[in-house]
């Protein structure tokens, strides 16, 4: 699973968000080390929601806008828990290589 679609994962197993909503909270939970571009998340939402992996609903904002707001499926909550798993060992292994490999 592409790194942008686990974090959307993420961010949506704490609550349902709207896009602009999934980007902030990518954001500031990565102390502003990572961002999503519009271009970027639309597509991986679409996708995402094509998949199984999320539902939609429209839906009205704190600031009163319209917008669609995304949340996980039990299929998006069990693939979150597959993409996690395999996300820390990658992460694992290259921890490891990255201090052996001189």
């Amino acid at each position: 699973m592409p790194p942008l679609e686990l974090l959307i994962l993420k961010t949506l197993a704490r609550a349902a968000n709207h896009g602009f909503g999934i980007t902030l909270h990518i954001q500031q939970a990565s102390s502003g080390l990572l961002s999503v571009e519009e271009g970027s998340l639309y597509p991986a939402l679409h996708r995402l929601e094509r998949e199984g992996l999320l539902s939609s609903e429209w839906g009205v904002t704190p600031n009163a806008r319209k917008a669609k707001f995304y949340k996980l499926t039990p299929a998006g909550r069990k693939r979150l828990i597959q993409a996690e798993e395999s996300w820390l060992q990658t992460a694992k292994g290259v921890s490891k290589l990255l201090r052996f490999a001189q």
